[in-house]
């Protein structure tokens, strides 16, 4: 009798199962690994959009914050001024809500009366809820990154105001 060369259909099909099983165990670290970068990364951009409303506002008082985060940016070559202050990346200055980055949704808006913005709210919400991020993060001009859980939008100021500091 000759002796057969190669894999049988049953031994294929073991390792084909072996391999599903470990994508199984593999993917869903992988899916909690990228929520977790997509998180860091938004909580960073509000960090960084807090730092360009204080040298914003330092630098044209008569304004007060930024009225939008198109103000913060500007395309180059980038002249200062109120309108575009060339103070962030304009590809993140042009997202405004309509756009995401790092699979986050962010829009910075200026609040205030009688010409002079006395405030701003910041928010950052996962563009696709437990799936590109679980979290939704605010900051106001105290600069304090603030969390909710549930991926809520910070509707106003005073709610943001009152969600949970990153820090605890």
């Amino acid at each position: 009798m000759r002796k057969q060369k190669g894999f049988s259909l049953i031994e294929l099909l073991i390792v084909v199962a072996i391999i599903l099983i470990i994508a199984a165990i593999a993917i869903p670290n992988l899916l909690r690994a990228r929520i977790s970068a997509n998180e860091s990364s938004a909580a960073s951009i509000v960090r960084t959009l807090n730092t360009a409303e204080v040298s914003y506002v330092t630098a044209y008082p008569s304004v007060g914050y930024a009225a939008t985060m198109a103000n913060l940016g500007g395309a180059g070559p980038c002249t200062p001024s109120s309108a575009t202050a060339c103070l962030i990346d304009n590809t993140l200055a042009a997202t405004g809500g309509t756009a995401g980055k790092s699979g986050y949704y962010f829009v910075g808006t200026g609040i205030g009366s009688s010409g002079v913005l006395g405030q701003y709210l910041i928010t950052a919400t996962p563009i696709a809820l437990n799936s590109s991020g679980v979290n939704a993060f605010c900051s106001i001009e105290d600069a304090v990154v603030r969390k909710q859980s549930t991926g809520a939008i910070a509707g106003s100021h005073d709610a943001c105001a009152a969600w949970v500091s990153l820090g605890n």
